[in-house]
């Protein structure tokens, strides 16, 4: 065995109370072995070893757990009920502890109506900034809607000529001149004139209205010239005006073509838009008020992609160049045929050949040009028909809006991909909302922008005296926070920039921006490998970032494995000395100098130079090149680039120089859609050259291989399959006439219907934990007693499942089907892990 080393905790200028530290005792849980730890409190805590040592079993699920368990149970038992109770880890005991926040990896929103904005909070603040200060403006003529009071109106008309004769008008909608007796209204109101179209009349010899319906009406509130008693005698008469036009009043010269239009609503007197006052939520995309109609707030709607429509461009529409409209569809083809006739076209001519017009009329319709068309029944009737084809494309998206199938819409969505709204052009939010601008500025704008370049437009507003005492506290929270995503380098991010798109470090450091703005003190912080996806270059911001949160009087855990941040650190646990099974001690804990001197540190080993990583330099050939022509997609710039086949091409740079784009949204969409007519839209770019030397496209990301305990390595690389069939050809198996499907605990026949294949048993106990207990039937091996006594050389199925790989690879080397699978997860560093472990209990790196 290897000397496991328990080091005195620096003092540092504290007092050595207990309570100065965080005492753990006896910690078990998942592979720890009886683990006996003590760390300092307020400092800034790295634990670090092998993938699969136990730093996630030790950090996250023995002390963030039990923090975090200790302060749910202090709240009452009523507010319990409400809360995600955490299972007491198995641990003997543990002092010094505080409220425990944990900051992980998997923390990244699913959900397409989450944004960058959103998640932070950022958003709350720029809606309400924009409801408070903002001004509506018309869409079509960008004139600014600003509502004025009574007060406002006169003091604006006082402003005028005095020398001048003036009328007082109040606009009539056509909805209001509907009603045959308006006007006989008007004069019982005691008005006497109105105008039609720039010329006054009395009410008595107005024109017949009904046949002018398009004329822009005013009735003639008053006529006057401005004096410096004549104010109240206006404001009277603004009132009936405002009262009679709803909210509309015009002033127009006697002697002259001077007028001027007032609202009291956000209206453009030009065009008549309206626009409502102005609330938070009409910047939300996730409220109806504020979100765009089209889309529902998505930012993205599913169109019929012609590309898809069209099966060969080698293929004539009599032999099916347009899948569901070939000679074995009658009707569709009869229909083909009439547009055929039509414009005198032969449907024996590839689809390449057809001319340019006959291939829009046929996928996008004749608009009002109309068709004559002729159906033969299979019984042998006629019916003809002349009316305007509506398009091939038109037709597939009515059917998929309005089909109750689910096969069809299933069949349809094949052909459908995703693109931006034509309508809000992406920016989700309804007309009105895009429209209101603060100094020029509109939110889509302003989410649009990189996270700095956001700052600086906020900071740069140009606002009045009101619109700055109103806005003071809010634009301050938005700098604040702004400040902090910049400063654990995100600086490159927009607002608008959807939440399923951040890699695992990202969405880690947006919470961790988060925490430092709340400012709390006497916190325990829990971190998950916060470097991940971070460039060397901003590891500096990050580290600081993490001392402010330590200098704020926090305790700050970090599981890591960069090596800037193991030297930054106050206090190191160096977790192993191997993994899994061979791993779950303490093999040293405490200064990074202590680290390093420790012989059985295989870290240290490497800050030491003792272990080095020797790269191979051997000369090996590409087989080929793909080529990505003018990609430009989020920040790329027109970017040209040639990527070998047959070697390992690494893509790098600083976060946010564009590398996701380019591999990630652009080569692999468009190697999706090519492979595998995947609906996801490449990002924009001029070409993809050498796409047909490659058969298929794997992805591996951070996500977790499963999100339930009935997923285990066995089920995720299909190495469980062979193994059933394995189980199944066996002789007793086929004596009792049992399938492959009989050695799933997944499905009903050979599991244990006690437990339903889990081997444990769910209490649900309210406000405390629910408790976990081992079946009575199976005693938690999953299976009933007749599928247990299948053996296959010796060994049951429940038996194989607990095996670690290292052990299944020799039982199995006699299977290569098996072995082979086998030997590669045991190639890979992984055979310590059991067949039959739960994919949820595997660390980020083992999953990977």
């Amino acid at each position: 065995m290897f000397a496991r080393r328990f080091l005195p905790v620096p003092e540092a200028g504290r007092n050595s109370s207990s309570m100065q530290n965080i005492s753990i005792r006896g910690a078990r849980t998942h592979n720890l072995k009886n683990v006996d730890l003590t760390l300092p409190r307020d400092q800034l805590i790295v634990v670090t070893g092998l993938s699969g040592s136990g730093k996630s079993s030790l950090a996250f699920d023995t002390i963030y757990a039990e923090g975090q368990r200790r302060y749910v149970e202090s709240l009452s038992a009523y507010a319990r009920q409400f809360l995600s109770v955490m299972d007491k880890p198995d641990v003997d005991t543990i002092d010094g502890l505080s409220p425990a926040i944990a900051i992980e990896q998997k923390s990244t929103s699913h959900n397409p109506r989450s944004t960058v904005g959103t998640v932070t909070e950022i958003h709350d603040y720029l809606r309400l900034l924009f409801a408070r200060i903002g001004v509506p403006h018309c869409p079509e003529h960008t004139t600014p809607l600003r509502a004025q009071t009574v007060s406002q109106i006169v003091d604006a008309i006082i402003a005028l000529d005095p020398t001048q004769r003036w009328m007082l008008l109040a606009p009539v909608s056509q909805h209001t001149r509907r009603s045959a007796r308006w006007i006989d209204g008007l004069s019982l109101q005691g008005y006497l004139r109105i105008r039609v179209d720039g010329e006054v009349f009395e009410i008595a010899d107005a024109p017949d209205l009904s046949e002018r319906p398009q004329a822009q009406v005013e009735v003639v509130i008053d006529r006057f010239r401005i004096k410096p008693d004549s104010a109240q005698r206006l404001a009277e008469s603004v009132e009936a005006a405002l009262a009679l036009s709803e909210g509309w009043v015009q002033i127009a010269s006697m002697e002259g073509d001077y007028s001027q239009h007032f609202s009291a609503n956000f209206s453009c007197p030009q065009c008549g838009f309206n626009a409502p006052k102005l609330e938070p939520r009409m910047f939300s995309f996730n409220s109806p008020q504020g979100a765009c109609e089209s889309c529902n707030g998505i930012g993205k709607v599913q169109f019929i992609d012609p590309q898809r429509v069209i099966v060969g461009e080698d293929l004539t529409l009599a032999e099916g160049a347009i899948r569901g409209w070939d000679r074995r569809n009658g009707y569709y083809f009869q229909i083909v045929q009439a547009l055929a006739t039509h414009y005198g076209i032969d449907l024996e001519v590839p689809w390449k050949m057809l001319p340019e017009f006959f291939q829009d009329k046929l996928l996008n319709g004749t608009g009002d040009e109309e068709v004559k068309h002729r159906f033969v029944s299979d019984r042998g009737s006629i019916r003809t028909s002349e009316k305007p084809f509506e398009g091939v494309i038109p037709n597939l998206q009515r059917r998929f809006e309005e089909t109750q199938s689910a096969a069809i819409r299933e069949e349809l969505t094949k052909l459908m991909v995703e693109r931006p709204c034509p309508e809000c052009e992406g920016t989700r939010l309804s007309k009105v909302s895009r429209h209101v601008r603060i100094d020029h500025c509109n939110l889509p704008a302003l989410c649009a922008m990189a996270i700095s370049d956001c700052r600086d437009a906020l900071l740069g507003l140009t606002l009045n005296a009101s619109e700055q005492a109103i806005a003071d506290k809010v634009l301050t929270e938005l700098q604040q926070r702004l400040s902090f995503l910049i400063n654990v380098g995100l600086d490159y991010l927009s607002l608008g920039r959807s939440a399923d798109t951040l890699s695992g470090g990202e969405a880690q450091r947006i919470r961790l921006a988060s925490q430092i703005g709340s400012g709390l003190s006497g916190v325990m912080y829990v971190l998950d490998e916060p470097s991940i996806g971070l460039h060397q270059r901003d590891n500096g911001r990050l580290l600081e970032t993490l001392k402010r949160l330590r200098d704020l009087g926090n305790t700050v855990i970090v599981v890591e494995h960069d090596e800037e941040a193991i030297r930054e650190a106050d206090f190191v646990v160096d977790m192993g000395p191997q993994a899994g099974i061979h791993g779950g001690h303490v093999v040293v804990a405490g200064k990074i100098q202590d680290v390093i001197d420790c012989p059985e540190s295989l870290t240290g080993q490497y800050l030491s130079g003792t272990r080095k990583i020797s790269p191979t330099h051997a000369e090996r050939k590409a087989s080929g090149h793909i080529t990505i022509r003018g990609a430009r997609g989020n920040n790329l710039q027109n970017v040209d680039v040639e990527i070998p086949l047959g070697l390992m091409t690494c893509v790098t740079g600083v976060s946010g120089s564009g590398k996701s784009t380019l591999i990630n949204a652009t080569l692999a969409r468009a190697a999706g859609r090519k492979l595998y007519r995947s609906s996801a839209e490449p990002a924009p770019h001029d070409a993809i050259e050498g796409l047909e030397q490659i058969e298929a496209l794997i992805r591996i990301d951070q996500s977790p291989i499963g999100r339930t305990p009935r997923s285990n390595p066995a089920t995720y690389t299909g190495l469980f399959s062979p193994i059933r069939d394995l189980f199944a050809a066996t002789k007793e198996s086929r004596s009792r006439g049992y399938a492959p499907g009989r050695f799933s605990f997944n499905v009903k026949g050979g599991r244990c219907e006690a437990c339903q294949g889990d081997g444990l048993i769910r209490v649900e106990m309210h406000f405390l934990p629910d408790v976990y207990v081992p079946c009575e039937v199976c005693e938690g091996r999953r299976y009933n007693r007749e599928t247990l006594d299948i053996r296959y050389r010796g060994l049951n199925i429940d038996e194989v499942l607990t095996m670690t790989i290292e052990d299944a690879c020799e039982f199995f080397s006699a299977v290569p089907l098996v072995h082979k699978k086998l030997q590669t997860l045991a190639d890979v560093g992984l055979g310590y892990i059991r067949l039959g472990q739960s994919a949820t209990t595997l660390s980020g790196g083992e999953a990977q």
